[in-house]
């Protein structure tokens, strides 16, 4: 599922193609994308017709289009993609809905496994997603605080990380990767963290989505792309994540994978000792 780093690419994309244009015009080709609609896909495509799209905006995980004083809710989900077309382009397979843009351009909403969604939320413009944390690419984000709340918590640090209503954007690829910077057990107890050790996690999961962000983001099929269809590198820089028995770039240990909340951790045993908390 894209993370942080992979929306943010889409989001600088759609906003150098659409903000400031006016929707003609909307088809839905699918109705499941669109089915938080209270009414139905006719009538989500009426709904956008005449909008003109303010901005496109960010939290974490989740899109928006800023739609005067309401909100066109983007949730990639595991396979969804933007792309901006001219009307004669075929259609990638996949194209669920396309909305004709006042430029003569089309964008179109592509997903393969469709559990995404599109879900206008009148009068939310400005965050339509309240129950989600800021992200540490938020220019409010304050990382002391989030640290102080990280060692709060009862749990494991690794739970933790994935828990978007402490910090959002963060998923299972980049809570490996800033572990294994800061040196942390992905089962550290949280309480047990020093301050120290929060705020090196919190780093290093900044640092590492920034770096992902500045090679396109992740990429490691053709489920993610950006509005282009062009893939993102940063695959190739990954210190743990999906590197199970390859040695750990830092001291030579094979790196390991456990299974964890329905997925996996990857970490290095000898980088990332367990705590002695732990059993």
């Amino acid at each position: 599922m894209p993370e942080l780093p992979e929306v943010e690419v889409v989001r600088r994309g759609l906003d150098a193609h659409v903000t400031g244009r006016r929707i003609l015009g909307t088809s839905v080709f699918h109705p499941r994308p669109v089915r938080a609609h209270p009414v139905g896909p006719d009538a989500f495509a009426a709904d956008l017709t005449g909008r003109r799209i303010d901005a496109v905006r960010r939290r974490g995980k989740y899109l928006w289009l800023a739609l005067g004083d309401d909100a066109l809710v983007i949730h990639l989900g595991m396979s969804g993609q933007f792309r901006v077309n001219a009307p004669g382009d075929a259609h990638a397979r996949h194209t669920r809905v396309v909305v004709d843009l006042d430029d003569g351009t089309q964008l179109r909403f592509v997903d393969q496994r469709m559990f995404g969604g599109l879900e206008l939320r009148p009068g939310m413009a400005v965050c339509p997603v309240p129950h989600i944390a800021l992200d540490p690419f938020d220019p409010e984000f304050d990382a002391a605080a989030t640290a102080a709340a990280l060692r709060r918590r009862r749990t494991q640090v690794k739970r933790a990380l994935l828990d978007q209503t402490l910090v959002s954007g963060i998923g299972n690829i980049y809570a490996d990767e800033a572990l294994w910077r800061a040196g942390v057990h992905y089962a550290h107890p949280t309480a047990s963290l020093t301050p120290d050790q929060a705020t090196s996690v919190l780093a290093a999961a900044s640092s590492v989505m920034a770096e992902a962000l500045a090679e396109g983001g992740t990429s490691f099929d053709s489920l993610y792309v950006n509005v282009n269809g062009e893939s993102g590198y940063f695959s190739r820089s990954l210190a743990v994540y999906g590197r199970e028995e390859q040695p750990c770039t830092r001291c030579g240990t094979p790196i390991a994978r456990r299974a964890f909340m329905n997925r996996s951790s990857h970490y290095c045993p000898s980088c990332q000792p367990v705590a002695k908390e732990l059993p």
